[in-house]
């Protein structure tokens, strides 16, 4: 299926990512953090990017800019929970400004990340 990386700095999300996605036939690498995932975005050539928001050393949207000015077609899947300051949605939306293909609210269950990846690698998906 498609090898996807999952950029996210809570260890929990990275592995309920994996755990939702192996089964269903996909490769998955883990990040905790935008810097780390775009090296490893950089060696590994992934299919698929799945990038929290709100992360220390390199945030989201820093991050989804930095993968769109290199690999334009990359499918980008943003999520986040936003904060006590900052609000969710405006994140989300934002990260489709800045290139995300789709976004996932926080919580999410696997049903949805399954059927995002889905839809990402579909051959009708827009980059």
């Amino acid at each position: 299926m498609a090898r996807v990386l999952v950029i996210d700095d809570s260890p929990t999300v990275r592995e309920m990512a994996r755990l939702a996605l192996e089964p269903a036939g996909h490769e998955v690498l883990q990040a905790a953090d935008g810097r780390v995932g775009v090296d490893i975005q950089r060696v590994l050539s992934c299919d698929v990017v799945i990038t929290d928001l709100l992360m220390p050393e390199k945030e989201g949207l820093e991050t989804i800019l930095e993968l769109r000015r290199e690999w334009p077609q990359l499918k980008i899947i943003a999520v986040s929970g936003g904060s006590a300051v900052l609000n969710k949605m405006d994140l989300l939306q934002a990260a489709r400004s800045f290139g995300a293909a789709q976004t996932i609210s926080k919580p999410f269950t696997a049903r949805q990340l399954i059927d995002s990846v889905a839809q990402a690698v579909s051959p009708t998906e827009p980059a």
